[in-house]
C-alpha cells in the first residue's frame, strides 16, 4: 500500500508511519502521542440531540499530578502506559501498547464525527469522491463497535476527518519525512447546551494522494487513534499495526476489537464536568 509516512513519537511511543500528535495547552503543548452502515449526516435543519453545537471552549488544565512545577524543565509529561505484566494482560490484544492522557483514555460514550465533503463538480470531483468513499468505509468499521453520529457541521463534532496530506515532520536526524495520515488530539473544556465537560478534540488528516484501498486502510488506522487507541500493535495483520504489512488492512481484526473492548472499560475523566470551573475568558462561539 506504500508508506503512510513516518514521525518520531515522544512519550516513549516509538515510531509509526503516520505519526500521532497530542496538542494541548501549558505543559502538554507539543506532546506527541500520539460493519454497520455509516450514519448519514443529519440534515442542516435538524438539531441532533446527541451532537449539539459548541457554545464556548477553552484549553483543559492538566491534573495537578501532570503539571510541570514552575522553574522546572519544560519537558512534557509522558503519557501513562499500561503495565504489560499486569494481571489480565493477554496475547489476544495489545493493551500493553496503549497510552493514556493525564485525564485517562481519550474516550467518549458517544462520538460526533464530521467528514469533509466532496465537490460535486470540477476537475478534482472524482478524486474527492473516491476519498470520501474510502474514508466512509473505514468509519463504517468503527461505527459497528462504537456509538457514532455523523453530522454536517464541524462545530457539532469531536472528531473531524479532513482531506489533506499532513505536513512533513522532522525526525531526530533533522530529515523531513512525509506521511499519508495523522491523528491530532487537543484536550478541551467545552460548553454545549449550557453544560461544560471535558472533551477530546480530534483532527484526522488523510491524504487523497493514495490508491483507494490505501486511503481506506490509512483512515481505518488513524480513526483508531482518534477513538482512543493511542498506541500500536506489533502484528501487521491488525489495523493498528506499528508497521503495515504487504496488503492494506481494510477491516478491524479480533485483536483490534479486543483492545478497544478493554479500553472502553477503563475509567476516564472525558465526558465529565471539568475539574476546575470554567474561566470567564472562555472562547464564546457565535
Amino acid at each position: 500500500m506504500g508508506a503512510r509516512g513516518a514521525g518520531l513519537l515522544a512519550a516513549g511511543l516509538g515510531h509509526w508511519a503516520t505519526g500521532l500528535t497530542l496538542l494541548g495547552a501549558g505543559p502538554l503543548a507539543g506532546l506527541a502521542a500520539a460493519a454497520a452502515p455509516v450514519l448519514a449526516p443529519t440534515p442542516a435543519t435538524a438539531d441532533p440531540p446527541d451532537c449539539p453545537k459548541q457554545e464556548a471552549v477553552r484549553p483543559a488544565t492538566p491534573p495537578a499530578s501532570a503539571r510541570v512545577p514552575a522553574g522546572s524543565a519544560a519537558d512534557p509529561p509522558a503519557i501513562a502506559a499500561t503495565d504489560p505484566s499486569a494481571p489480565g494482560s493477554r496475547s489476544n490484544d495489545y493493551r500493553q501498547a496503549i497510552r493514556f492522557t493525564p485525564w485517562g483514555p481519550a474516550l467518549l460514550p458517544h462520538w460526533c464525527v464530521w467528514i469533509e465533503p466532496a465537490s460535486s463538480a470540477g476537475p478534482q470531483a472524482w478524486l474527492e469522491t473516491r476519498w470520501l468513499s474510502a474514508v466512509e468505509q473505514a468509519l463504517a468499521s468503527w461505527t459497528a463497535l462504537l456509538p457514532i453520529t455523523r453530522v454536517d457541521e464541524p462545530e457539532r463534532a469531536q472528531l473531524q476527518l479532513l482531506r489533506r496530506r499532513p505536513p512533513r515532520r522532522a525526525e531526530g536526524s533533522g530529515r523531513l519525512r512525509a506521511s499519508h495520515g495523522r491523528a491530532e488530539l487537543t484536550v478541551l473544556e467545552v460548553e454545549r447546551q449550557g453544560s461544560w465537560r471535558l472533551e477530546p478534540s480530534l483532527r484526522v488528516l488523510i491524504s487523497p494522494d493514495q490508491r483507494q484501498e490505501a486511503i481506506q486502510a490509512t483512515a481505518l488506522h488513524e480513526l483508531g487513534h482518534g477513538f482512543g487507541l493511542w498506541g500500536h500493535s506489533p502484528d501487521p495483520g491488525d489495523a493498528m499495526a506499528a508497521v503495515p504489512g504487504p496488503r492494506p488492512v481494510l477491516q478491524l481484526s479480533a485483536r483490534d476489537r479486543a483492545t478497544l473492548d478493554w479500553l472502553r472499560r477503563q475509567p476516564t475523566r472525558f465526558g465529565q464536568w471539568p475539574a476546575s470551573p470554567p474561566a470567564s475568558g472562555a472562547d464564546r462561539r457565535p
